[in-house]
C-alpha cells in the first residue's frame, strides 16, 4: 500500500509541472478548465491504472457542464487545486447528475490519499455530504496543492461531469434558492395533480384523470432526475431506485399521450391518428418489459425512450397541427401550454443526445416547460369546466323539457288508461248489479256477485294505480265533504265479512256507539284507507279469523280521533321486512311466488292517505302468528241540526219531473245509465253520443240536468260544456246544472272540469246513490224515489 501511495505521489509531483493548477483565489476563467478526463470504458481501472499522464493527454473537458451522452462506461476526471491562504479553506464541489450511479473522488496530499464516496448504488448515508446532489466537501489544509481524482459510472443514462466549486456560505446560499425555485416547482404539480384528481372525481371526465396523473408521474420524474427518490424514498439504493427515471418517465410519457388523446377528441377527429397513438402505446409498453430484462436492455432503454418522448411530441403537434387544419376549435390556453411543454421537454430530450450544450437553462428545460405547461393547460382546464358545466346545464334543461314532456305523455297515458279500463267495468258492474237486484235464483244470483266482486277487485287496482300516479306528483289531494262514517264502515264491514265467510274465516265488528253522525272528510278516500287494510288482511289469511274495532275518542275542538284497530292471524311479517312494508311495490319483494296476488301498492297509498288525513298508521306484526295495523285518523265533528224528515207525499202530482240529458257514446255505458235512471220516479231522460249531438238536444227541448262525458268522437265534453256556458244557447241552457261522469278519474281531470264550468265530477263505476245525492244537490225542488221491486 505504501509502494501505491508513493508511486502515486511522485506521478503527481511529476504532474504538477505539466498540468495547470486551479487557484479558486487567483486563476481565471473555471473549474473545468484546468481539468481532463479519460474514457475508460468498462475497464474498472484503479487509480495506479489512471494516474499516467498519457491516459488524459488532450482530453479536456468543453463546457462547465461537459455531456458525454447515453454511456455505462467508466469516466475518470482529474485537476489540481491549490490553496493559496496562510489558513485552511473548504469548498464544497458539486458534480455529476444526482442520477449517476457511481462517483468516487480520491483527494491526494502529500503521502494521503482521502476517498468519498456519492451516486445513488450505495447507501444514502454512506455520502460525505448528505445532499441530494453528487457534491464532495474539500479542505484544503494552508499554502497546498492537492491532486482531485473522480470517478463516474452510469447504467445508460445521460452521464454530465460538471465542476462547479462553491466556498462554504456561497453553497448553502445556492442550495437555499435551489430550494426555493424546487419548492414552489414541486408544489404547484401537487397542486395541480391533487385538484384535478379532485375534479375527476366530481366530474367523471377522463381528461382530468389522465392531466392529473401526468402532472403526477411528472413530478416523480423530476423528482427522481433531481436525487429526490433516491433521498427520501429509496435511500438504500437498489433495484427500483436506478430505474426510477425511466419508469416515471415512460408513464408520465403515457398519460400525456392519453391525455391530449382525449382532451383533443383524437378518436371523434382523426380516428387515422388513433391508430398512432395506439403504437405509442405499444412501444411504451415494450420499453417498459426491458427495463427488467437485463442491464443491456435497460441500457437500450435510455435512449429508445428518449427518442419515444420526442416523437410522441411531434405526434402531439401534429394532433393540433391537423384539427386547427380541419377548422375545429382548440383552446387557446391549451395550444400554449403544448407549445411551452414541447419545447421544455425538447429541449431536455435533445440535451439528453447531446444535440444541445449543457447549461442552467438545458438542464431545467424540462422543469421550465412542464412549470407553465400547468399553469396554461390548467387555464385550459378551468375553460372545460365551464364548458361542461354549460353542456350540463344545456342537458339539463333538455333533461328537464324531455322529463316534463314525458309527465305530460304519462298523464295521458294514464288518463287514457282510468278511461278505457273504468268504461268496461262501469258496464259490467251496472249489469251484474242489476242482475242482483232482480234475480230470484240463487245460482244466478251466487255467479252474478262473482261478476261484481271481481271488477271491484279489478276497480281497485286501476284505482291504485291511478293514485300511486298521484303520489309520486305530489298531487293526491283530499275532497272534503260531510258524510256518515257509520253507514260507510257497516257496508265495508259487510262486504268483507262476507269473503272472509268465503275462506271459512271468522270476522269479526266492534264499533263504539258514540260515534259521530256526520264528520268532515273524505269519504272515498276514508273508505279506501280501511277497505286496503282489510282487504290485505283477509287476503294474507288462510285460516283463524279478522277483528275489526273502532274506538272514537272526543277531543278538544270537536274533535273526533277514530282509532281503528285491524287484526288478523294470517302469515305475518318478518321484522326485516317489516321496515319496508309501507314502501311501493313491497308485495313483489316478499317470498310470497305471487301466491296472493295484487299489486303491492295498498299499504303504500293507505299511509299517504292517512298521513294527508294528519293521522298515523302503526304495523305490529309476528311471522306465521298475524299481523296488527293500528290507524288514528282525527276527523272533525259536524253538528246535526234537526230537521223535520221528508215524506214523500202521496199525490203524486207534488213531484216535479225531473228531465235529464245523458252524453254518452259508448252503447253498453248508455245501458247502464238507461237501467239506473229508469229505476228514479218521475225521471225522465234522453241519450245522445256526444257534444254535437247534446248541443242539439237543447236547442229541441228542456233539460233540469245534464250528464257529461268528457272523451267523446265528434264534440268532447269540454267542448260541449264551453259553448253551453257560453251563452250562445241562451241564458237558461247557459245556467242547466252539469255533472261530469267520466271514466278518467285523474286530479288533473276533477280540477278541468271545474274549470270549464261545470259545476260537479264523478267517476265511473257510475254509483248510482251517489248520483241520486249530487242530482238532490242540483235539482232542489224536484224530489225522487226508487221504483219499487
Amino acid at each position: 500500500m505504501k509502494q501505491l501511495l508513493l508511486l502515486t505521489y511522485f506521478i503527481g509531483l511529476g504532474l504538477y509541472a505539466q498540468d495547470a493548477i486551479y487557484d479558486p483565489l487567483k486563476s481565471k476563467g473555471q473549474l473545468y478548465e484546468y481539468a481532463n478526463f479519460y474514457d475508460a470504458g468498462n475497464l474498472d481501472l484503479t487509480l495506479n491504472e489512471v494516474s499516467k499522464d498519457s491516459l488524459f493527454y488532450n482530453n479536456v473537458l468543453e463546457s462547465e457542464n461537459h455531456s458525454v451522452g447515453f454511456t455505462s462506461n467508466n469516466y475518470w476526471v482529474r485537476f489540481n487545486i491549490t490553496n493559496s491562504k496562510a489558513r485552511t479553506s473548504t469548498y464544497y464541489l458539486e458534480t455529476a447528475r444526482p442520477v449517476t450511479d457511481v462517483a468516487n473522488l480520491y483527494q491526494i496530499e502529500n503521502n494521503n490519499i482521502k476517498h468519498f464516496k456519492s451516486g445513488d448504488k450505495i447507501p444514502f448515508s454512506e455520502r460525505q455530504v448528505k445532499h441530494r446532489a453528487t457534491v464532495f466537501k474539500l479542505d484544503l489544509p494552508a499554502n497546498s496543492t492537492q491532486q482531485i481524482y473522480l470517478h463516474f459510472k452510469s447504467d445508460g443514462e445521460t452521464l454530465n461531469i460538471p465542476l462547479n466549486l462553491y466556498t462554504e456560505t456561497s453553497f448553502w446560499m445556492m442550495n437555499y434558492s435551489q430550494q426555493l425555485f424546487l419548492g414552489l416547482f414541486y408544489g404547484l404539480l401537487f397542486l395541480a395533480g391533487i385538484i384535478y384528481l379532485f375534479f375527476y372525481t366530481s366530474l367523471k371526465e377522463k381528461s382530468f384523470l389522465y392531466y392529473g396523473f401526468y402532472v403526477f408521474s411528472i413530478g416523480f420524474m423530476q423528482s427522481a432526475l433531481d436525487g429526490f427518490i433516491f433521498e427520501f424514498i429509496f435511500p438504500e439504493g437498489g433495484y427500483l431506485n436506478s430505474r426510477a427515471v425511466l419508469i416515471t418517465g415512460l408513464l408520465s410519457n403515457f398519460f400525456l399521450l392519453k391525455y391530449c388523446e382525449h382532451f383533443l377528441k383524437v378518436d371523434v377527429f382523426l380516428k387515422d391518428f388513433k391508430k398512432v397513438y395506439n403504437a405509442i402505446y405499444v412501444i411504451l409498453s415494450a420499453l417498459f418489459i426491458m427495463l427488467f430484462i437485463s442491464p443491456k436492455t435497460l441500457e437500450i432503454a435510455y435512449p429508445l425512450s428518449n427518442l419515444n418522448g420526442l416523437f410522441s411530441l411531434i405526434l402531439i403537434l401534429s394532433t393540433v397541427f391537423v384539427i386547427r387544419y380541419k377548422c375545429i376549435a382548440i383552446d387557446k390556453y391549451f395550444s400554449i401550454g403544448i407549445f411551452f411543454l414541447v419545447i421544455g421537454l425538447l429541449g431536455f430530450v435533445m440535451n439528453n443526445l447531446s444535440l444541445l450544450p449543457n447549461n442552467f437553462y438545458t438542464l431545467n428545460s424540462a422543469k421550465f416547460g412542464s412549470g407553465l405547461e400547468v399553469i396554461f393547460l390548467s387555464l385550459s382546464m378551468t375553460n372545460l369546466i365551464r364548458n361542461l358545466r354549460i353542456e350540463k346545464e344545456n342537458s339539463q334543461a333538455v333533461a328537464l323539457q324531455k322529463s316534463e314532456e314525458i309527465s305530460q305523455l304519462k298523464t295521458y297515458f294514464m288518463s287514457n288508461m282510468s278511461h278505457e279500463l273504468r268504461t268496461p267495468i262501469n258496464a259490467i258492474m251496472g249489469i251484474a248489479e242489476n242482475e242482483l237486484a232482480n234475480s230470484e235464483n240463487n245460482e244466478t244470483y251466487k255467479q252474478f256477485e262473482i261478476i261484481k266482486n271481481a271488477s271491484l277487485s279489478l276497480l281497485s287496482n286501476v284505482n291504485d294505480i291511478i293514485d300511486f300516479e298521484k303520489i309520486e306528483k305530489n298531487e293526491l289531494k283530499l275532497n272534503l265533504n260531510a258524510f256518515n262514517p257509520s253507514t260507510l264502515l257497516h257496508q265495508i264491514s259487510e262486504n268483507w265479512s262476507a269473503e272472509a265467510h268465503r275462506k271459512d274465516l271468522e270476522f269479526k265488528f266492534e264499533m263504539c256507539h258514540d260515534i259521530p253522525m256526520k264528520v268532515h272528510g273524505d269519504a272515498e278516500r276514508f273508505i279506501q284507507i280501511v277497505n286496503n287494510v282489510l282487504a290485505n288482511a283477509v287476503k294474507f289469511t288462510k285460516e283463524g279469523h279478522i277483528s275489526f274495532k273502532l274506538n272514537c275518542i272526543q277531543q278538544p275542538n270537536d274533535i273526533c280521533r277514530f282509532s281503528f284497530r285491524i287484526s288478523d292471524t294470517g302469515i305475518g311479517i318478518d321484522p326485516e321486512n317489516q321496515k319496508s312494508i309501507f314502501d311501493s311495490f313491497n308485495q313483489m319483494r316478499l317470498n310470497h311466488q305471487r301466491e296472493f296476488g295484487g299489486i303491492g301498492l295498498g299499504l303504500t297509498i293507505v299511509k299517504h292517505l292517512v298521513e294527508l288525513f294528519g293521522g298515523t298508521i302503526v304495523l305490529e306484526s309476528k311471522p306465521n302468528k298475524g299481523t296488527d295495523i293500528f290507524i288514528d285518523l282525527p276527523l272533525k265533528n259536524v253538528a246535526v241540526k234537526k230537521e223535520v224528515a221528508y215524506k214523500v207525499p202521496k199525490n203524486k202530482s207534488a213531484i216535479q219531473p225531473l228531465h235529464v240529458l245523458v252524453v254518452e257514446d259508448n252503447k253498453l255505458n248508455q245501458m247502464v245509465m238507461r237501467k239506473i235512471l229508469g229505476r228514479f220516479t218521475h225521471v225522465s231522460f234522453t241519450v245522445v253520443d256526444n257534444g254535437q249531438e247534446a248541443l242539439d238536444a237543447l236547442k229541441k227541448d228542456v233539460y233540469n240536468l245534464i250528464l257529461m262525458d268528457l272523451q267523446m268522437p265528434v264534440m268532447d265534453g269540454y267542448e260541449a260544456t264551453k259553448i253551453i256556458r257560453s251563452g250562445e244557447l241562451g241564458e237558461r241552457i247557459a245556467a242547466i246544472p252539469i255533472i261530469a261522469v267520466t271514466a278518467d278519474a285523474m286530479q288533473e281531470t276533477r280540477q278541468r272540469v271545474i274549470d270549464f264550468g261545470m259545476n260537479d265530477y264523478m267517476t265511473k263505476p257510475v254509483n248510482k246513490d251517489l248520483l241520486l245525492d249530487k242530482m238532490s244537490v242540483y235539482t232542489t225542488k224536484i224530489h225522487v224515489k226508487l221504483k219499487t221491486a
